[in-house]
């Protein structure tokens, strides 16, 4: 019975509310490999460790990455919509990112809440490795969310959202490269934020407080 519960929409980060960070720092690096994101390998870790070993081989440490961080502006129009989430609900952003990257992000967010992982950086700067707050953490997090009573509808667009989506009450990816969509055909797309708040809600509608 779901009639009467709260509701709470959660939502993947880089992706969909602000660019990919790894692809922005391989933009601006010229470094190929670090445009490999969750959309092309499934395995969190295999791609750390190839994020990892590459800016060991390039000598990158956490202030490159925070130069190019600083100049990363949320998607067109996600501010908007996460402004209008929260007038209408909880909200709740649950990623794969770090603490450490998208702390000068989230004041072009409005401050929502997040749920992220954390970084292991040395004296010099440099990133020798991350602490998972908890394995499968996006799809224990919507359990979590669950268990004390929310209805939720759950949105990202990759390969690490799909466990998220699926524990969700509502799971929706938002503008998925083809072979996401493929391999999750269980699960609706849409393609802008309008689409986005449309199904938002609609949701929200369903089973009105």
């Amino acid at each position: 019975m779901t009639a009467n519960l709260p509701s709470l929409l959660a939502s993947d980060l880089e992706g969909v509310l602000i660019p990919e960070i790894w692809v922005c720092v391989a933009e601006k690096t010229g470094i190929e490999t670090l445009k490999l994101t969750t959309r092309e390998i499934a395995n969190y870790d295999e791609l750390m460790q190839i994020r990892l070993r590459t800016m060991r081989e390039h000598g990158l440490t956490i202030h490159d990455v925070h130069e190019v961080i600083a100049t990363i502006d949320p998607l067109p129009g996600a501010a908007e919509f996460v402004q209008w989430v929260r007038t209408q609900t909880r909200f709740v952003i649950i990623t794969d990112s770090f603490y450490e990257f998208i702390a000068p992000i989230m004041p072009k967010l409005g401050y929502p809440m997040v749920f992220a992982h954390a970084l292991e950086v040395d004296d010099n700067g440099v990133i020798v490795g991350y602490r998972l707050r908890m394995p499968n953490s996006k799809e224990r997090a919507i359990e979590g969310l669950r268990h004390i009573g929310f209805r939720i509808m759950a949105f990202g667009d990759s390969y690490n959202d799909a466990t998220m989506l699926g524990a969700a009450d509502l799971g929706i990816f938002f503008n998925p490269p083809a072979n996401v969509r493929a391999d999750f055909p269980q699960f609706a797309s849409v393609y802008d934020y309008a689409q986005l708040q449309a199904r938002a809600r609609a949701f929200l509608q369903q089973h009105a407080e």
